[in-house]
């Protein structure tokens, strides 16, 4: 298990708001803010790891619209 998980965040262009996915890992998530994408990414990771599994201490997102 990794100590940290990176996301990349898209600025979506058509529709607006941004996309999150985590690289390596199928958890994929949207907001119509960074700051909805940030809560959200927190979100998706408490829910993708099950108790039985120990979620990441570090979570980094990667915005590639800067």
């Amino acid at each position: 298990m990794s100590e940290e998980i990176i996301f990349e965040v898209r600025e979506d262009e058509v529709d607006g708001g941004y996309a999150a996915s985590a690289l390596g890992v199928g958890i994929h998530t949207q907001g119509e803010t960074l700051e909805d994408v940030r809560a959200n990414v927190r979100e998706a990771v408490a829910c993708y790891y099950d108790e039985g599994q120990k979620p990441p201490a570090v979570i980094r997102l990667w915005n590639l619209g800067e």
